[in-house]
């Protein structure tokens, strides 16, 4: 593994700014008053070729003057635990504060490296004000302004010096599965992060708007490698007020962008709501993977457990995700949570799936021939051949002689037609028309038959152009000797 460090210390005193500012990403939130993160942030960073990991965390409190206080110094002290070198950050805007003391006594009782930065020092004048911080019995501070920028370099110099060595090893990112878990606010997404993760690594809480930040996982099951993102609740637009709610929301969005597959949450025991609805469609707007599941199902009782009553409520308001497919458990309890996982390999392999590009045009040729097109203006819509031009999801491309004119019934007809013949029952598909002119053979790989199919149109477009000229010279020489 890569050395890592952990950020640590009081409630904003600008711990996720100076994570951000040393990955060089603003993948932590940030905002003016404390308690912004709860969960341990990991993010890999790099400095003079050295590659480490840092770990973000929440605010160190010992008392519970906040609701989450016990929960985020557990969190806290797995992190401490984990790090090579610890960071420990103070404010020297606010001065020395009781809790920097105790975490201070906290960090002497580690035999680790500890990096004592004094951060918000933007000026020389505030250098005079930091002589009680050397009551801590620290010989040397490093001041820096981790929002600026100030003094940051210097201390990363020292920093990669006391990391130790290791063996670096080469990921394979395409055997990577990304994964987005989302939902409505306390729906459960943390809860099955952590079952699938296998530990208790999120703060998990009853009350609504625990997770805040997008918060990526690492796991593994049955060979496979696995990126869990558990993301902020997707509140209705007109109920979410708070900028910082803005932020996770939109940050939960880009969640979705990026993944394979999304988990789509639904609390059993509320039913399925307008926004349960509202965020399917964000999934499928986005074009990944999708699998319903309906968590809380140990909440229910007898006479409410009816599967097919709840599936059949879910397929009447998602008919546009009617590919996804849905699954009953419960994250507290472990209930089919086992099963998850194996469905998402099942819906990632669809979603990459590659077809031949003959095999392809049988199968379009087979539909057109069962049932041909409408008429577009008296004259025949002609398929001349297809092919699929990416994956993630599978996209294929039909060139027609009238593009505009494939009315949409027909083009469902032919989606229907691939998901069956393929056969592709899990995944996104999109299918384009474009013109096509002049005879191409194709070759059976879709990159070199698009590109075929540009050259061709290019020259096409060069003869027609010559025709034309041929034409007006004959005139003119018609007109001439006339």
């Amino acid at each position: 593994m890569k050395p890592v460090v952990a950020i640590l210390g009081r409630p904003n005193v600008g711990k996720s700014t100076l994570f951000n500012r040393i990955t060089r990403a603003r993948k932590a939130l940030v905002d003016d008053f404390p308690g912004v993160t709860r969960d341990r942030h990991y993010e890999d960073a790099i400095w003079n070729d050295v590659e480490f990991t840092v770990i973000d965390t929440g605010g160190f409190l010992s008392t519970d003057d906040d609701y989450f206080a016990s929960q985020i110094k557990a969190q806290l002290t797995i992190a401490a635990e984990q790090a090579d070198v610890i960071i420990f950050i103070m404010d020297g805007r606010t001065g020395l504060s009781p809790y920097d003391r105790e975490l201070a006594d906290f960090l002497r009782r580690m035999s680790k490296p500890v990096f004592y930065l004094i951060n918000k020092i933007e000026s020389y004048k505030q250098h005079d004000e930091l002589l009680e911080f050397y009551s801590l019995g620290i010989d040397h501070f490093y001041e820096v302004s981790a929002e600026h920028g100030i003094g940051v370099g210097d201390f990363l110099d020292d920093l990669i010096q006391a990391l130790p060595e290791y063996e670096q090893i080469q990921e394979d990112d395409e055997t990577l599965i990304k994964i987005a878990i989302v939902g409505r606010p306390n729906v459960g997404k943390s809860s099955l992060a952590n079952r699938l993760f296998g530990e208790q690594r999120l703060v998990v809480n009853e009350k609504a708007g625990t997770t805040r930040d997008a918060i990526e996982l690492k796991c593994e099951h049955k060979g496979r490698q696995f990126i869990l993102v558990d993301t902020a609740g997707i509140r209705r637009k007109g109920k979410v007020t708070q900028k910082l709610e803005k932020f996770s929301i939109l940050k939960s969005l880009k969640s979705l962008d990026d993944c394979d597959v999304a988990l789509i949450l639904i609390d059993s025991d509320e039913g399925i709501t307008d926004q349960d609805i509202t965020i399917a469609g964000y999934a499928e707007d986005r074009g990944c993977g999708a699998l319903f599941l309906l968590n809380k199902w140990d909440l229910l009782d007898e006479e409410r457990k009816s599967v097919k009553k709840y599936m059949e409520d879910l397929r009447d308001k998602a008919k546009f995700l009617s590919y996804a497919p849905a699954m009953t458990v419960s994250a507290l309890t472990g209930q089919r949570c086992h099963k998850i996982l194996d469905e998402v390999v099942k819906i990632h392999k669809e979603y990459c799936h590659r077809i031949n590009t003959g095999v392809l045009n049988r199968i379009i040729e087979d539909a057109v021939y069962r049932t041909e097109p409408s008429l577009h203006k008296g004259k025949r819509l002609k398929f001349f051949y297809a092919t699929q031009v990416a994956t993630k999801p599978p996209s294929f491309v039909c060139f027609v002689n009238f593009p505009n004119a494939v009315h949409f019934s027909y083009k469902r007809y032919l989606l229907n037609q691939l998901r069956q013949m393929i056969p592709l029952e899990k995944t996104p598909i999109n299918l384009f028309f474009r013109e096509k002119t002049g005879r191409i053979k194709f070759t059976g790989n879709s990159k070199e038959d698009e590109r075929i199919f540009q050259k061709k149109k290019k020259h096409n477009t060069q003869r027609q152009k010559e025709r034309t000229e041929q034409s007006k010279r004959k005139r003119q020489r018609d007109k001439d000797s006339s």
